[in-house]
Formats: structure tokens, C-alpha cells, sequence
């Protein structure tokens, strides 16, 4: 069961950019992610901390409209994702959300320049090179703008997800785990960096970790808690 804060920083005077209703998963008969109601506003900075098995990643998989949940409902827009069929649900994604995986998911055989021309074409149907030399040079990768993934560090690595995230401009960045593999130093680097690009691009930021190292960074958190078993 969560005991969330409700989300009250806003730049705007729209709505809520996610908001959840009475939502909840069960699978096999059994409870693995509760929430209940809760806001996020456009131009926040949201934290999801709780351990392993919290239901974390449930979460992220219903905002992102891959996962529909068991009971209540969840909108992001303004468009309740499990009321929106496949097609109308992927095109929300690309339009409005940009992911930061864990596992980074870059493309091996694409540069970094190349990972963000087809998010970017993908999302937006278009490709906008000197945006994606100025996101790159943003986030501190100008000099590996020609690298493939396999030539990046891991903290590169991280800078180029970033920055594929935010290439198309979403209204909502999900970050799973960002500096799970990172020291602490790195982890405080890359919140910043995180919260830079964030900022400056009028994204919201919803970043999902069990890394209480970033806890104090953010005002606004949702905190789960594991199921207990029964």
C-alpha cells in the first residue's frame, strides 16, 4: 500500500499531466501494486521510491500505457490510457512520453547522433539535426556524438538515453532505476543533469528508483512498499 504525497508544483494552469484513480494491479489473485489516487502536475520533479518487488515497474508500465490495470484507471494528457485502443496508445507514447531504461536500450549499431535521429523520426516524423547536436552538446557528449554504444562508458551511456529521451520534447520523462549502477557521486551527476535537461525543455519528470542516495533531491515523492505476503 502507497502513501503518496500529492504533487502541487506546477508551472501552468493546466490539470494534472498524470493522474490516477482508485488504481491498483493484482496478478495470480494477489496484490502487487496499490496507489489509490494521485496527481502529478506539468513541470514537477516526482520520485517512485520503494524496494524491489514494490511494484515499481507495474507503475511505470501503466503510465506508459503497457500494462492496463487491474482496477481503476490512469490518464496522462488528458486521454485514459486503457480507454485509448493499441494504435491511438502507442502514438500517445511517442508523442508525449520519453523513457530512460534502466538497460538503456540504445540501438548497437546506430551513433549517438543516429539513436536520437530515429527517436526523433519515430516520435515526430522528422529529423532535426542541429536539435540533436545541441541536445548532445547539452548533456556533455558532443565529443561522442560518432560513438556506437559499445564505445561509451556507462555513464555515457546513461547521458545518451537522456538525451534520446528528451530529443522530441515529451511532456513527461520516465526514468527507471537511472543510477542504480552508479556511485554517489555519478548518481548526484546525473539527477542534475536529469533535472537540467528536464527544466529546460518543460518536461515533467518521473523518475522511479529504490536508490534512497536521490531521495532528499526531490520535494515530491510516492512511496510504495512491498506486498506482504500472505
Amino acid at each position: 500500500m502507497s502513501s503518496p504525497d500529492t504533487l502541487t508544483r506546477s508551472k501552468t494552469a493546466r490539470g494534472p499531466l498524470v493522474e490516477a484513480r482508485g488504481l491498483s494491479h493484482a496478478r495470480d489473485g494477489r496484490t502487487v501494486m496499490a496507489i489509490g489516487d494521485w496527481q502529478l502536475q506539468p513541470g514537477a520533479h516526482a520520485l517512485l521510491l520503494g524496494p524491489s518487488g514494490s511494484g515499481k515497474t507495474t507503475f511505470i508500465n501503466i503510465v506508459t500505457g503497457l500494462l492496463t490495470p487491474s482496477h481503476g484507471e490512469i490518464s496522462v494528457a488528458g486521454e485514459v490510457m486503457s480507454a485509448l485502443p493499441p494504435a491511438a496508445r502507442d502514438a500517445l507514447r511517442r508523442r508525449t512520453i520519453g523513457l530512460v531504461f534502466q538497460t538503456l536500450r540504445l540501438i548497437p549499431a546506430l551513433s549517438v547522433t543516429d539513436n536520437l535521429a530515429l527517436a526523433q523520426q519515430l516520435a515526430l516524423g522528422h529529423v532535426d539535426r542541429a536539435a540533436i547536436a545541441g541536445m548532445i552538446d547539452r548533456v556533455g557528449l558532443a565529443h561522442r556524438a560518432a560513438a556506437r554504444p559499445r564505445q561509451l562508458s556507462q555513464g555515457e551511456g546513461q547521458r545518451a538515453a537522456i538525451a534520446r529521451a528528451l530529443i522530441t520534447r515529451p511532456r513527461l520523462v520516465v526514468a527507471d532505476e537511472p543510477t542504480s549502477a552508479l556511485d554517489d557521486a555519478n548518481a548526484a551527476r546525473m539527477i542534475d543533469l536529469m533535472f537540467d535537461v528536464a527544466d529546460a525543455t518543460g518536461a515533467t519528470l518521473l523518475v522511479a528508483t529504490h536508490d534512497g542516495r536521490i531521495a532528499q533531491r526531490f520535494a515530491n515523492r510516492l512511496n510504495l512498499m512491498a506486498p506482504v505476503a500472505a
